[in-house]
């Protein structure tokens, strides 16, 4: 835990008792905060009251005498109206912020030479935060991820000097955190999301903004309109700016050919890694992810080898093109995170030969934005739901069956792609859309995958199970 020293003797209110909302009242009055605190759900503040943390209804409280409102980020602060509780902020001028605020406070106080890498972007962000660490780890430096990734904020460790931060923030987190100042801030990608939380595009992507605006070195995605416009305004100000693209070729910046990462001053490109054979990183929207990680160890000073060696030795993040296991020329992938079909299209652009288990509860649209990958697939495995309205799409475009459920779909496209004669085939679960129908939430699903290609013969595991 970090305890939040810089809120010593201060009288915080916080609303929102999940599970970052407690870690941060229990790190506020470690730090000798006076903590008031409160949730509309009734659970959650009896689970803090038996943990020793002191609740009160917020509308009930003297906010005369409140310094700050700590806000949950899944509170609305602006979207699409604003939370009582921040109403009753404002009107008492009491600052709100958020617990990655919080944290930033907390490093410059004890530790600002601790090397901090901030995350965000619409996609790909937490498999950027995941291999950024895991470089940093498997290099030797002392490393702690977390923020939206993993563990709250501060759960982490205290900041000492030499240790890393490798912190995934959402644009909720960074609404709330208007002092973040990053060594290196990633911004990998804006489209439409979140919408009903910021309104409208611009404000979306001005929050977005923020992140890299306050960092030592700006490392900005140039593949879309709003963040080669941030890229250039930064720039023009006078801030230090890394551009990553995996569309186009750079004069100065990082770009991808195929496998190779690229490097590029003064129009002058050379080749500094490889992906090559890492199965974990397969696919166009990886090599961003790895241009955004290299970017940032470099940032904190890592040798290119050193780098080189964590992108070899990167397992990949559960349910994202997860490398389940081998049978024989049939490699097994679990992507149960694609819940709706732009997420199940990098998987689907990175096989030549696939065979597909698709379906569960359907999103608007279906999967008719996917069919220009359906001559990549051999066969379709639909499940769900959505298994006849997806056959319907398909129709003769290539061929399907309605197995029903995850085993049933393994079990056939197994035996079927074992039967293949065109080489390297996958069977691939890029279920394009949400779990609801048959499992509580994508994990589930994707662990039932799992546990039906643990159970054919021969199969050959890769790497350990991971939650």
């Amino acid at each position: 835990m970090i305890p939040a020293t810089t809120f010593h003797g201060r009288k915080v209110a916080l609303f929102g008792l999940g599970g970052s909302g407690l870690a941060t009242a229990h790190a506020l009055v470690a730090g000798g905060a006076e903590v008031l605190a409160w949730d509309d759900n009734p659970e959650s503040v009896a689970k803090a009251e038996a943990e020793g943390v002191a609740t009160g209804d917020l509308r009930e409280a003297d906010w005369h005498s409140i310094h700050t409102l700590l806000l949950a980020p899944g509170v609305p602060l602006t979207h699409p109206r604003p939370h009582w509780s921040v109403e009753l902020a404002e009107a008492a001028g009491a600052e709100i912020i958020g617990d990655v605020e919080l944290f930033v406070r907390e490093r410059r106080a004890h530790a600002p030479q601790a090397p901090l890498v901030a995350i965000t972007g619409t996609n790909g962000k937490s498999t950027t935060t995941a291999l950024t660490a895991h470089i940093l780890r498997n290099a030797g430096r002392d490393t702690q991820m977390g923020g939206n990734i993993g563990r709250a904020v501060m759960t982490l460790d205290p900041p000492a000097p030499g240790r890393h931060y490798v912190v995934e923030c959402s644009s909720y987190q960074i609404d709330l955190a208007p002092t973040l100042d990053p060594t290196a801030g990633v911004l990998l990608n804006i489209t439409p999301d979140h919408l009903d939380r910021h309104g409208t595009m611009e404000h979306y992507a001005a929050v977005k903004e923020r992140l890299v605006a306050g960092s030592d070195t700006a490392i900005i995605g140039v593949d879309d309109e709003y963040c080669r416009a941030i890229a250039d305004r930064l720039e023009k100000a006078g801030g230090k700016v890394l551009r990553i693209s995996v569309t186009r070729t750079l004069e100065n910046g990082f770009f991808s050919e195929g496998a190779q990462l690229m490097r590029a001053e003064g129009g002058r490109a050379e080749p500094l890694f490889s992906l090559e054979g890492i199965g974990s990183l397969r696919g166009r929207h990886n090599a961003q992810n790895a241009l955004a990680a290299a970017a940032a160890c470099l940032s904190c000073g890592l040798s290119p080898a050193e780098i080189q060696a964590g992108f070899a030795s990167f397992p990949g993040l559960a349910h994202r093109m997860e490398q389940v296991g081998r049978l024989g020329h049939v490699l097994f992938l679990n992507d149960s995170k694609a819940t709706n079909a732009d997420a199940a299209a990098p998987a689907l652009s990175s096989f030549p030969r696939i065979y597909w288990i698709a379906g569960g509860l359907p999103k608007t649209g279906g999967i008719e934005s996917l069919r220009p990958f359906f001559p990549r697939i051999a066969k379709a495995y639909l499940i769900g739901e959505a298994a006849p309205a997806f056959a319907a799409t398909i129709g003769e475009a290539t061929s399907y069956e309605i197995s029903g459920t995850i085993a049933a779909a393994v079990e056939h496209a197994a035996r079927d792609a074992a039967d293949d004669p065109a080489g390297d085939v996958v069977v691939l679960l890029s279920p394009a859309c949400a779990s609801f129908d048959q499992f509580r939430n994508f994990e589930v699903r994707g662990e039932a995958f799992r546990d039906a290609v643990r159970a054919l013969p021969g199969i050959e595991l890769i790497g350990e199970k991971r939650a």
